[in-house]
């Protein structure tokens, strides 16, 4: 577990380095390509309810467009908020990440900066949002209520085969498990697709794996900023 613990934390510090040092302009143009991209996914175009991340300022690809259009085209958002839990369980970690409904552009605008530069729901406004997963569990078996259909992810770097690493929290593949025990219990309940969107700097070479264990969750498609778009089905198909 240490050593895969340092070989993860060592591949953070070098893509990190990367990241420092792309210009604002080559970040846009991969924005642009990925978001195209994403809009053209039929699983994006179908689907009712996204989870997408808020993007920090610099060093990955910008999601506002994605909101911009996901919001235009009546589908119903939702983003991640990170809070302590007040008392853990033994298995709980201290700090979890929730899916929270976004209204509409005015409330995505009016969003204040966390200490990354990300965008995310004051406090004071929590109690007004939809907690989807919250729903999910109190509601149960033959209800009614949607889940998220697709969950664009973040990373920190990502690898052809679709295994990601993020930021070193565990924030997505503890919410991920989470939602993957009611999907066990119930059998309205489906996984949502997991897409994954990339600078091509972020993207390891072709015979690199991304170091993982059976916690991290891998993704469904890769969307990276040179226009390539990776799928599960063919990834698994080429082995």
């Amino acid at each position: 577990m240490a050593s895969l613990q340092l070989a993860k934390k060592d591949l953070r510090q070098k893509v990190k380095r990367v990241l420092s040092e792309l210009a604002p302009e080559t970040i846009a143009t991969q924005t642009q390509i990925v978001t195209k991209a994403l809009l053209e996914l039929p699983e994006f175009q179908t689907a009712k309810k996204i989870s997408v991340y808020c993007s920090m300022p610099s060093g990955e690809i910008s999601t506002a467009p994605i909101v911009y259009e996901s919001l235009a085209q009546g589908k119903k958002l939702f983003i991640p908020y990170t809070h302590r839990v007040t008392s853990p369980g033994p298995d709980q970690p201290k700090s979890v990440m929730d899916m929270l409904s976004l209204k509409s552009k005015e409330d995505y605008e009016s969003l204040g900066p966390d200490n990354w530069g990300i965008p995310t729901p004051s406090k004071d406004s929590i109690a007004e949002r939809e907690d989807c997963l919250k729903e999910l569990e109190s509601l149960g078996s033959g209800s009614s209520y949607r889940g998220i259909d697709m969950i664009i992810m973040p990373g920190m770097a990502f690898d052809t085969t679709l295994k990601r690493l993020g930021h070193g929290k565990g924030f997505y593949d503890y919410y991920l498990q989470r939602y993957s025990n009611l999907c066990d219990q119930s059998k309205d309940i489906k996984m949502p697709v997991l897409v994954g969107i990339a600078l091509k700097e972020q993207v390891l070479a072709d015979r690199e794996t991304i170091p993982t264990n059976e916690t991290d969750w891998p993704l469904d498609k890769l969307i990276i900023g040179d226009g390539r778009v990776l799928h599960r089905e063919s990834v698994t198909s080429s082995k």
